[in-house]
């Protein structure tokens, strides 16, 4: 985390402190490692097409961030029907990238974008599913999988 140029996010006062156990659980890459997850995003033409290239998804859905209404997107992120426990890469551009698990994207996602300056694209292994955050403060999720939300929404589980 020391060399990360995002992680003033995670632990500067002014934007998030995470906890430590939190903060262990965020994997940044070296330039070359998000470098690789860029070209990989690149090659397979996931954003040939905004949100995504056109067939690449079956399923899609969108919700838009406003002020004040990170309750209702943390709830959104939560009913995508992603294991919480799942490994997920993000990237943000050929530096800077990550690995974490679904549940910490879910929990700190307004650490880990930041509207009309990121785009984010989250993906796991498979790339059955992505979501892209948009620097327009627009969420895009695209999945090949047969898609229900999660209608539940446990907020004891986010006060951990």
């Amino acid at each position: 985390m020391t060399e990360f140029t995002l992680k003033w996010r995670f632990t500067d006062e002014k934007y998030d402190v995470l906890p430590e156990q939190h903060l262990n659980e965020l994997k940044p890459l070296s330039t070359i490692g998000a470098e690789f997850l860029a070209d990989y995003i690149s090659d397979c033409k996931v954003h040939d097409q905004m949100p995504f290239k056109k067939g690449l998804f079956r399923n899609m859905d969108y919700v838009n961030i406003r002020d004040e209404n990170e309750k209702r997107i943390t709830k959104w992120l939560y009913q995508r029907a992603i294991p919480f426990d799942k490994q997920v890469y993000l990237s943000w551009d050929g530096n800077n990238g990550m690995i974490t698990k679904w549940k910490f994207v879910v929990k700190y996602w307004d650490s880990l974008f930041y509207g009309g300056s990121d785009d984010l694209t989250v993906f796991d292994q498979s790339l059955e599913w992505a979501a892209l955050f948009f620097h327009e403060d627009q969420i895009y999720f695209g999945t090949n999988k047969k898609f229900e939300p999660i209608i539940e929404f446990n907020e004891k589980w986010f006060s951990v």
